[in-house]
């Protein structure tokens, strides 16, 4: 379990230090869109305040803190079941889950949104999104957990 919080803490650092460089150094939030590699990466502000793809973005403020206590106790829960996992990945794997989770959180937190910026698009596919490294972490994490989750399990 303490290599699982040393890597959850490793990735929700190397989140929030993204956000951090996307606010206070590039300045996104004033500018709007900064093209890296159009259109394959392009920095575009965003603020969600709802679920993935902007989903109960609308709603009223107790919304946030719902999805704060839900966020928290999936992590929470997801912690707990690690224990019952072996193999050398489970706790990069859960690390970038629950680190990236909790940068969402943390963005929840104290703006009241979570900030994405990353935008891709490629082969004449615009896409209209926006997300940030929490949302790869958590995909990255998750699907590997869950797809071989059978293997991952500790044998008596």
């Amino acid at each position: 379990m303490i290599k699982t919080l040393t890597y959850s803490s490793l990735f929700f650092a190397i989140d929030q230090i993204s956000k951090w460089l996307i606010l206070e150094k590039l300045l996104l939030n004033t500018i709007g869109v900064y093209e890296v590699f159009q259109p394959y990466l392009v920095f575009k502000m965003g603020w969600n305040k709802g679920i993935n793809f902007g989903l109960l973005s609308s709603s009223p403020e107790i919304m946030q803190w719902a999805l704060i206590v839900l966020a928290t106790g999936i992590c929470a829960t997801l912690l707990y079941w690690s224990r019952n996992l072996s193999g050398r990945f489970v706790p990069i794997l859960t690390g970038l889950a629950i680190g990236g989770a909790m940068g969402n959180v943390f963005d929840r937190i104290r703006f009241g949104a979570v900030i994405d910026f990353l935008n891709m698009s490629c082969c004449g596919f615009q896409n209209p999104y926006v997300f940030n490294l929490a949302d790869i972490f958590i995909f990255i994490g998750l699907i590997p957990l869950v797809l071989f989750s059978n293997r991952f399990q500790k044998r008596a």
